[in-house]
């Protein structure tokens, strides 16, 4: 059948069983949106206040569904604008299709109205974009986005169309789209890497997005359960292991317990899953795991030895190995290294409660505890992350959505919002942000409102941009330039101009009422807690560090 490209453009997307596209309108994309009309039966489209809102939504929906997100923005300032949310995702390798409108293909080049070289701008930030030349290249090329968004290491894609393309007709066949086969490949050393578990004294894992991606935290569980190896985890995996559980270290590296960086300095085995030893977890890369043998398993061939030299290592689909390593693997019992590691836990930083003030575990504990385990965690970037990630109770594996890799200030809200409209069910979903992050994006109130998006965003409001500032009360002699912006917006009335449902809290039992109120509300809800701006993200490593450095008041 003859179609435009615009209306190919929707025939791939509803091809691909996509069902919500985030965006924002705009000359370069005019015939894609005229299109899209048509399809509103088939694919919902959610209009976000900012296309980066639009982006990061997309990549909330892609975490917590598992397929690949759509966002789609017009040339110049709007594709300039999906470039944080890009490479927050490409960091993260979320899959992400981006549709980005560009000028006709006769005004490339001339500094036409809102012209930009979006190929040559996000080159570095997606896993592979395109730029489409001719209409008959189009169905192939956004079959072919979808592929590899989804296939090996998954990442962005983005591809952008001229306006006279989105127009031009030609000739269209309907494709169906085969069924993902399960991941099974060879892994010749796989006895060798059997064997080093088996023997271990000392084990020790360390997991990372990687489990989440392949969807084995199952799998996770059970090598740990069976070989009685104690695990710590990166920030993209938290959730996975209950916290306080007998082999549960915490996390890991710059602000991870005393006992999980010490293990890794202890351990004889390091079994490293999905994970890529990033400058926040071996921050000293020749110290990291030194007295051990390190076992790396991840998808990507790029990843082994990059940061941290292993022993061996395992190419391939973390599910797929340990669904076939497990077999291999003994059962164990090693009491007396977690007496070791028992020592190592009492000595770690628990904070105290108070019944006076609002203190960030206890709010995070609170929500944890109402929120229950089929709860969705997103959170912004900053101090606010960190304690969520410390001290999250157990969540289903792809329910705690953070950037981690780009460390994106005012990512939560955009992807708070696409991942509940991707969930489609009534778990809760909890924003967790700061009054810094919050100010960057808190424009999102008013897609939340305008598609009644039960989102409840608790804002935790130190008035100081608190990471940077810790960073400047330890190494800058406090130095506090441009970290206390001292800023006095009222959050209720805020979120009552919006549309939204806003509280204000002094203390904990102001919190839990607040909180309670929220998760009765069918639409999104602002919670703003008032901490101290002297409370501090502990343990903490300075960059470049060991665990012989560690702070832990």
């Amino acid at each position: 059948m003859q179609l435009n490209g615009s209306q190919i453009i929707a025939e791939i997307l509803v091809e691909q069983g996509v069902d919500t596209v985030f965006g924002y309108p705009g000359g370069s994309v005019l015939n894609i949106y005229d299109a899209l009309y048509d399809y509103r039966d088939k694919i919902q489209h959610v209009l976000t206040a900012h296309e980066q809102g639009a982006s990061h939504a997309a990549d909330g929906y892609a975490r917590a569904t598992g397929k690949t997100g759509v966002v789609i923005a017009t040339s110049g300032p709007g594709s300039t604008n999906i470039v944080t949310g890009l490479a927050t995702a490409y960091m993260d390798s979320v899959p992400v299709v981006a549709i980005t409108g560009n000028v006709s293909t006769n005004q490339i080049g001339k500094d036409s109205f809102q012209e930009v070289f979006t190929g040559g701008i996000t080159m570095s930030v997606t896993k592979h974009n395109t730029v489409v030349r001719k209409i008959e290249d189009l169905a192939p090329t956004l079959r072919r986005a979808f592929e590899i968004a989804q296939e090996g290491r998954k990442g962005p894609v983005l591809v952008d169309v001229p306006k006279n393309i989105t127009a031009a007709v030609t000739e269209f066949t309907p494709m169906e789209v085969k069924a993902k086969e399960p991941v099974k490949g060879t892994y010749p050393n796989l006895e060798e890497v059997a064997d080093l578990i088996n023997r271990a004294h000392r084990p020790m894992m360390y997991f990372g997005g990687g489990v989440r991606l392949s969807g084995c935290a199952e799998e996770v569980r059970e090598l740990v359960a069976k070989a009685d190896i104690p695990a710590a985890h990166t920030m993209m995996a938290a959730g996975v292991l209950s916290y306080g559980e007998r082999n549960d270290l915490g996390m890991i590296g710059m602000h991870g317990s005393y006992a999980s960086n010490r293990a890794a300095s202890e351990a004889d085995i390091i079994v490293a899953i999905g994970t890529r030893f990033s400058d926040r977890v071996a921050l000293n890369p020749k110290e990291f795991g030194a007295q051990g043998r390190i076992i790396h398993i991840d998808i990507d061939a790029s990843e082994i030895d990059k940061n941290v030299k292993s022993y061996c290592s395992v190419i391939g689909d973390a599910k797929d190995v340990l669904q076939q390593l497990l077999p291999m693997i003994h059962a164990a019992d090693h009491a007396q290294w977690h007496e070791e590691i028992d020592k190592w836990k009492s000595m770690d930083y628990y904070p105290e409660d108070s019944s006076t003030e609002i203190l960030p575990h206890q709010v995070i504990g609170m929500i944890c505890d109402k929120g229950g385990e089929d709860a969705y965690i997103v959170t912004d970037v900053g101090q606010h992350q960190m304690w969520a990630a410390q001290y999250l109770r157990r969540l289903p594996s792809g329910h705690f959505l953070s950037s981690g890799g780009l460390g994106t200030m005012g990512y939560g809200y955009g992807a708070a919002i696409g991942c509940k409209m991707g969930i489609r069910n009534d778990s809760p979903v909890f924003h967790i942000t700061s009054d810094g992050s919050f100010h960057m994006n808190m424009n999102e109130a008013c897609t939340a409102v305008s598609y009644n998006v039960p989102v409840i965003t608790v804002i935790l409001n130190n008035q100081v941009l608190g990471m940077v500032r810790q960073w400047q009360t330890v190494f800058y002699n406090k130095h506090y330039m441009a970290t206390q912006p001292e800023r006095k917006t009222d959050y209720v009335k805020v979120a009552e101009g919006f549309g939204a449902k806003g509280f204000h809290c002094e203390t904990l039992a102001e919190f839990e009422a607040a909180l309670d109120e929220a998760l009765k509300q069918t639409g999104p809800v602002w919670i703003e807690c008032r901490i101290d701006r002297e409370q501090r993200v502990l343990p903490m490593i300075p960059a470049g560090g060991t665990v012989e450095d560690i702070m832990l008041d």
